[in-house]
């Protein structure tokens, strides 16, 4: 499935794909739901900074991303390729604490904008001029000016910036001068998708991009330039951008047009946010290159990206740093033969020896030498066609074809979720039904009509306190329902106990205040009673013999008091008449229902609500399992 033209059926289907990756949620704690949540991040960093940006623009410059183990010496490889120092090497770790992504003046526009890796903000460091003391400052998208500072690259960087002789990439790709505004030429890249019907996943931002430095110096997230420099500094731990995540671009003439190398962060490091960001940016390379050293090729972190490369079938170079001459033979026999066991035997190596450069002496820089064949590698990538389009087609089609094992597996991972909040509604529901049920046959068998409204009914006729009867039974009826809402938390979350997901959902908090709303409705039910007695009254056949407020104590009891309540009824009968006291208790029953119904369903709902509030729809699994299918025939 070539991928060296412009589809716009297949990017179409990949946005689609895309949004249905990204309203997947795992929220439940269910075996394999933390896995399934770094697959999701990672699939869509994968979308979002290679592949759709690389299926848009084909002809875009290929993104050479190096990675590696905390001390491997990316940063010394990298400066080596360039032939100066344009990311900080040292012994500290992390040394890497911001990305940094180096290519060619001409190629400035294709990474000043969003169009790769939208989610960092780009920090345009300054470039020193011997001659004069001072630095030009990058905006944006190129624009420059000369600017007073006292530290060009921050509190750090590279010692010996200029030593050492700088060795040209292959034949040295283009050295033409800025010709134009980038600002015109991203535009000019943007405008090629007008003529392919396909949306554009990043339209252009209004204004400065973030993180730009103005002509005050100061970014329009009101970031200074010594203020970038500490963010730099303290990547590690979480600073930076507004996010806390700052890519800084350098521009070289001796980078090959059509190639960029980027700097990540170490893969292993002990920064949380530093190792996502580091594996985030190998996933948008379309090559891979792979730094370990003598000491640690066969560690477990390089190894799982050799893997992962190889699930991918991405263009892949590996580079076995710091290897003493003693045993390098020995080393790279051992190496390679790893590599071959891993079915990874046909990936090129590259060596790399111990020198004093790489440990932090001298200029900072390898001698050419020790870099030239990879250097010639990646050149020839860069500028052969037949070479640039087989990495980057490579890659691109061994993402596509990982699509639909990634996404049938966060699938399964979303239809686990929804099975899991199906058992968890069941059991609520379950235990509501039979709370009901229980709660029902109580009333109806008088449990309500006990202890002080049992008195007060008997005493009625020296007290006349019909009020009283009528407050007493409105609190039983509450105390009943109140309980019934009590056991079905306790039976269901007794049946939780063996669900691996009920510890996410908040179901005691959704309890709170339970017995005041169950009052609130219970006493809302006594006033619409009194309202039924109140209108019974007034058409009775005589009404002159009864009392609103014992017409509705005595319906109450007639409703709530079992065997014992049928005098009740009686005595309806005789002050409103047979055919209004059947009529008054048969409105009675009904509204009694609604009630019923309305507190233990309202308290049912709001636990099962408590589940539905993680977000996990039911849709999900077939959303993802429909775009992929779409996806699979437009490749």
């Amino acid at each position: 499935m070539a991928t060296s033209d412009v589809r716009p059926d297949l990017l179409n289907a990949l946005s689609t794909l895309r949004e249905s990756v990204a309203a997947a949620r795992f929220p439940l704690p269910l075996p394999g739901a933390d896995g399934a949540r770094r697959s999701r991040a990672e699939l869509l960093a994968q979308l979002d900074d290679y592949l759709v940006p690389r299926l848009h623009r084909p002809d875009a410059p290929l993104l050479a991303v190096v990675g590696g183990s905390t001390g491997a010496g990316k940063s010394t490889l990298v400066n080596s390729l360039v032939g100066r120092c344009v990311s900080e090497s040292g012994v500290l770790r992390p040394t890497t604490r911001m990305p940094v992504l180096v290519c060619h003046p001409d190629d400035q526009s294709w990474f000043a904008g969003q169009r790769v890796l939208p989610h960092l903000t780009r920090v345009w460091m300054p470039r020193q001029d011997a001659a004069h003391g001072r630095v030009e400052a990058y905006e944006s998208y190129g624009a420059y000016e000369a600017q007073e500072v006292e530290e060009p690259y921050g509190d750090g960087g590279c010692a010996g910036d200029g030593g050492g002789a700088r060795q040209p990439f292959g034949d040295g790709g283009s050295r033409a001068a800025y010709g134009g505004s980038p600002r015109e030429a991203y535009g000019a890249n943007r405008g090629a998708f007008g003529a392919y019907d396909v949306r554009d996943p990043y339209p252009p931002r209004q204004g400065p991009a973030p993180g730009a430095l103005t002509r005050d110096g100061v970014t329009p997230d009101g970031v200074t330039r010594r203020g970038l420099a500490r963010g730099a500094a303290t990547f590690g731990e979480g600073g930076g951008g507004p996010d806390g995540t700052l890519l800084r671009i350098e521009v070289d003439e001796n980078v090959p047009s059509g190639l960029a190398l980027l700097d990540a962060p170490d893969i292993d490091s002990l920064a949380g946010h530093a190792r996502e960001l580091a594996a985030e940016l190998v996933c948008a390379a379309d090559v891979w290159v792979l730094v370990t050293t003598a000491s640690r090729y066969a560690d477990a972190v390089p190894w799982h990206l050799l893997r992962t490369a190889k699930e991918y079938d991405v263009s892949l170079v590996t580079v076995l740093d710091r290897v003493p001459h003693q045993v390098a033979g020995e080393i790279s026999l051992q190496y390679a033969t790893l590599l071959r066991k891993a079915g990874l035997g046909d990936v090129p190596r590259f060596t790399v020896p111990e020198l004093p450069e790489s440990a932090g002496g001298g200029s900072g820089l390898l001698p050419a030498t020790a870099v030239r064949e990879l250097r010639d590698w990646l050149a020839h990538r860069a500028q052969d066609p037949a070479a640039r389009a087989d990495a980057a087609v490579r890659t691109a089609n061994g993402v596509l074809a990982s699509l639909r094992s990634r996404v049938t597996s966060l699938a399964g991972a979303c239809a686990a979720q929804h099975a899991a909040s199906s058992r968890m509604a069941h059991r609520v529901e379950r235990s509501y039904e039979e709370a009901a049920e229980q709660a029902h046959a109580d009333l109806v068998g008088g449990a309500a009509f006990a202890g002080d409204a049992l008195a007060h009914y008997r005493n009625r006729a020296l007290t006349g306190a019909s009020g009283a009867l009528l407050d007493a039974l409105t609190g039983s009826v509450a105390a009943v329902l109140y309980c019934a809402v009590a056991a079905a938390d306790e039976r269901f979350t007794a049946e939780l106990r063996r669900e691996p997901g009920a510890a996410a959902v908040p179901f005691r908090e959704a309890g709170v205040g339970a017995q005041e709303r169950v009052g609130v409705l219970v006493r809302r039910w006594q006033r619409c009673l009194e309202e039924l007695a109140d209108e019974a009254v007034r058409v009775a056949e005589r009404p002159g013999d009864a009392d609103p407020e014992e017409v509705a104590a005595l319906l109450a009891v007639a409703l709530l008091g079992g065997e014992n309540g049928h005098g009740a009824a009686d005595e309806l009968a005789a002050l409103l008449g047979a055919k209004e006291g059947l009529r008054l208790r048969s409105r009675g029953g009904g509204l009694l229902g609604t009630y019923f119904e309305r507190v233990l369903d309202g308290e049912r709902d709001r636990r099962l609500a408590a589940i539905d509030a993680l977000e996990g729809q039911s849709g999900q699994q077939a959303q993802l399992i429909a775009a992929m299918s779409v996806l699979q025939r437009e490749k």
